[in-house]
């Protein structure tokens, strides 16, 4: 049995202690928050295999350029003259390339569905109640061109063994019943399943407690003490942690922690925002706005609405107008569902750590000999967590991986 201090206390920092006290080890968990905002509470919900093509890809600084001036579009970068924000884009630049689509293609759909498989797992196991639906993923699309390159995407996942389809209007509209959309054609992504991440946070933190897991919250990671290749301790604003092994699983801050012992991970903070509707919507199936970039899901008591990517450093400042952009767009696919002001006015953000190709960083760095990076996962955190938790877990119990971290190991190079 080791001792394990995880810096982080999101959805990923969660499913790590989840499986490192399973398998026996005694974790401490520390955060600068009360646990109960960000990323893991904001997202879409989804757990998403068919999300295999990584952010960084052919076309996408193209379309960031065009996108760059205008703050409410689905992607927005903001020039900055930082050395981090440089070296990041010049490493983002060079994956959005066709090799690192490649290289990324499997490693993505390996572990996206190792953690479908866990969540069911997780919730069975331990008598979970969090909502947890295997609906599939809609795809909208408004224009013929966007809907050509779907079915590009959906011919992708079908030869790498996934459940995907185009599918008509007439299909559509069976699925669908009671909403009204006005697009010229869709997918169907089956393999794809949802949640409500409140739930399943709520639930796996009162588990962790009941389970000998120490939670340190409100409390930020100051400094780390090394002695040789090592981590012998961290030092918080309110104490001295000593342990076995350490787990860096800190989003968007990991960068800033790493810096301290000479590894360097690029990271960006990628804002997304969500809007909780109480309206009746008549959505039962999860939908993503292939134009817009805007994700659709029915939850639990409500439909959220989340979407846009925005570069802009580490800051928690909502933008009226990406919130509008998001309200808009659901207009313009669903007519009869409207977004009311009282509603935007409640929006809410999250940070997601993003690497410059697209796959996170999950692993050791030949620089120090007891921490586990477990960051970057960008808009997949949700549906890679349980894996990434499980498969830190092995590492750190000496155990057979479930799969090959090669892809996403914190050393490489961009």
């Amino acid at each position: 049995m080791k001792s394990v201090a995880i810096i982080g206390g999101g959805v990923i920092g969660l499913c790590t202690a989840y499986f490192l006290q399973k398998e026996g080890h005694e974790v401490t968990l520390i955060d600068q928050s009360a646990m109960d905002f960000g990323a893991s509470y904001v997202n879409a919900g989804y757990v998403s295999p068919s999300h295999i093509i990584p952010l960084a890809a052919p076309g996408v600084v193209k379309q960031g350029l065009r996108w760059m001036f205008n703050t409410s579009s689905p992607l927005y970068i903001k020039p900055r003259l930082e050395k981090s924000f440089m070296d990041w884009a010049w490493a983002f630049n060079k994956s959005c390339s066709h090799s690192n689509v490649e290289r990324s293609v499997k490693a993505i759909k390996q572990i996206t569905l190792l953690s479908s498989r866990l969540f069911s797992e997780i919730r069975a196991s331990e008598g979970f109640t969090f909502q947890l639906e295997n609906k599939g993923l809609l795809m909208l699309c408004k224009t013929y061109a966007m809907l050509e390159k779907e079915l590009k995407l959906v011919k992708t996942a079908s030869e790498e063994g996934l459940e995907a389809r185009s599918i008509s209007l007439q299909e559509l509209k069976a699925m669908e019943p009671n909403v009204n959309m006005d697009i010229v054609g869709a997918t169907h992504y089956q393999c794809d399943w949802h949640t409500t991440p409140q739930e399943f946070m709520t639930e796996l933190k009162h588990y962790l407690t009941l389970n000998n897991v120490q939670f340190l919250k409100q409390e930020r990671v100051l400094d780390l003490h090394t002695q040789g290749n090592s981590i012998i301790s961290l030092r918080t604003d309110q104490r001295t942690l000593v342990a076995d092994e350490f787990v860096l699983a800190a989003g968007s801050w990991s960068q800033l922690l790493s810096k301290k012992l000479g590894i360097k991970i690029p990271l960006q903070a990628g804002k997304g925002y969500r809007i909780n509707s109480y309206q009746p919507t008549g959505i039962t199936i999860p939908s993503i706005l292939a134009e817009a970039k805007v994700a659709i899901t029915p939850m639990n008591g409500f439909t959220r609405y989340a979407g846009t990517m925005e570069i802009a450093g580490i800051n928690h400042t909502i933008r009226p107008e990406r919130v509008a952009a998001i309200a808009s767009a659901v207009s313009t696919y669903y007519p009869n569902v409207k977004v009311p002001i009282s509603e935007q006015k409640e929006a809410a953000c999250g940070l997601r750590p993003v690497s410059p190709d697209g796959r996170p960083y999950i692993g050791k760095s030949h620089k120090c000999r007891n921490l586990t990076i477990a960051t970057g996962h960008a808009m997949m955190g949700w549906s890679m967590a349980p894996a990434t938790g499980k498969l830190v877990a092995e590492m750190l119990s000496e155990k057979p991986l479930s799969i090959p971290l090669d892809a996403f190991h914190p050393d490489r190079k961009f």
